[in-house]
């Protein structure tokens, strides 16, 4: 098939096009070209999507089999996307978990949950879902939505609990301690983009998995002081994990503590045997200890582990912890 890929050279996307091209599929990616540069064997168009009617065009003129959108993130990219690829054979759009807000009404939450967003971000991208699954129901449009949980891999690095950054990997390297929120026992799903690229690229085609709509996640739990304790393993070396209330890491403005607040704080478990099922060539094969030990051996090659030294944040919320501990009447 000619695969049309919006986006191409992000976290997810970087590693199902190589896979596209191993099953013999023709590859065109459509961005910008100033993130990265697409796979050498994929063609690149140039076309911003933000400009409507020429990422329209720019889409049609390709006469493209299928499409995968990796970068739609609210109604309007939708409504663009629908048209774009109106008369493909089949069309992926990259949903998310956040879409399922946190107050969930049954663990796991399997894919016909009530969705109940708390972040800007999932309620554009729920916006988004609802104008491809309308035009599914009403006009016969042959969509799969894809939701993964976090995927972490070269490209994005691998989180933390408490903010999306990458100094808390020094601070264990040198022995420094690191904060985690609350006690760090809040549940979560990971998993590295080269398995995520197996549901990208195996569920092109397969018409059982139009109308559908698939978490993308495996079924392993993993608190968040285990994952810290991944990475510390990767590193050799055991710091200290000290635990802060979200109401106060909001409190104190944590840098980028939204992405806590809105997910890692909170228990999830988003349910995967439907995605087993319908796509039985997605088989994870890579464990938490081995993903997470290759993205920081790629960081650090890459030069991409911030110094924490001159970032003074952590240190200063550790003391002020400690100080409300010390605090009889806090």
């Amino acid at each position: 098939m000619k695969v049309g890929v919006v986006g191409g050279t992000g976290n997810i996307s970087s590693s199902f096009i190589p896979l596209l091209l191993e099953k013999g599929h023709e590859v065109v990616c459509f961005n910008r070209g100033k993130s990265g540069n697409s796979h050498p064997q994929a063609k690149t168009v140039i076309v911003d999507r933000h400009d409507r009617m020429k990422f329209i065009e720019s889409v049609r003129e390709e006469r493209l089999d299928a499409g995968i959108d990796m970068i739609c993130f609210n109604r309007n990219d939708a409504e663009a996307s629908l048209e774009a690829f109106r008369d493909v054979a089949h069309f992926i759009h990259c949903s998310t978990v956040c879409t399922y807000g946190i107050k969930y009404r049954w663990l796991p939450v399997t894919e016909d949950h009530p969705l109940d967003p708390i972040s800007e971000y999932g309620r554009n991208k729920v916006a988004a879902d609802h104008v491809f699954l309308e035009a599914y129901h009403n006009e016969g449009f042959p969509v799969t939505l894809i939701k993964p949980s976090t995927t972490y891999g070269p490209i994005m690095g691998i989180p933390r609990q408490i903010a999306l950054e990458h100094s808390f990997i020094d601070r264990i390297g040198k022995g420094k301690p690191i904060l985690v929120c609350g006690d760090g026992t809040a549940i979560h799903q990971f998993l590295h983009v080269e398995d995520a690229a197996l549901c990208f690229a195996n569920v092109l085609g397969k018409r059982h998995c139009i109308g559908q709509t698939y978490n993308l996640v495996k079924p392993d739990l993993t608190t968040w002081a285990d994952y810290h304790r991944a990475v510390m393993k990767a590193l050799g070396r055991e710091v200290e994990m000290i635990g802060v209330p979200l109401r106060l890491l909001e409190k104190w403005k944590l840098p980028g503590v939204e992405i806590c607040a809105e997910i890692f704080a909170h228990n999830s478990y988003f349910a995967s045997e439907k995605l087993y099922r319908d796509i039985p060539e997605f088989r994870p094969l890579i464990s938490l200890e081995e993903g997470v030990a290759r993205v920081i051996e790629s960081l650090d090659r890459e030069g991409r582990i911030p110094d924490s030294d001159p970032l003074t944040w952590e240190d200063e919320f550790i003391r002020r912890m400690e100080t409300v501990i010390g605090a009889p009447h806090e």
